[in-house]
């Protein structure tokens, strides 16, 4: 017996929403967007590498975010610095930074501010 790939439901969104009525999300943003990709000069969150910011009651912050590529040359290192910038924010309890490839990251993503920074509007 072979197990048969489950699709995702119609209309499931691809990314986790955010916990963006939690009073600290706004800080943790603020934090996330203190960290630049070296070989893009945008913030992490503007570029639409963080896919989920998830704000637990007791503020334990889960993150989850991708990379522009796989290959990234700071991978091993880039969801350190996202910890250590969202730790810093006052009454943060402790931060679990996780990395995906699913969705793939696409320049769609970036915001308007980022994508004018790039001269792509």
């Amino acid at each position: 017996m072979t197990a048969e790939p489950t699709e995702p439901i119609e209309g499931t969104p691809l990314i986790k929403p955010s916990s963006t009525d939690h009073p600290l999300y706004e800080n943790v943003v603020d934090a996330c967007r203190t960290v630049y990709d070296p070989e893009i000069p945008v913030n992490i969150y503007d570029l639409g590498l963080v896919y989920t910011i998830e704000i637990s009651p007791e503020n334990a912050v889960g993150i989850t975010m991708t990379l522009t590529a796989p290959g990234c040359p700071v991978a091993g290192e880039m969801p350190g610095w996202v910890q250590n910038a969202v730790e810093a924010v006052d009454g943060v309890r402790d931060v679990d930074v996780s990395m995906t490839f699913e969705p793939q990251w696409g320049m769609d993503m970036m915001s308007d501010e980022a994508r004018l920074e790039l001269g792509f509007m």
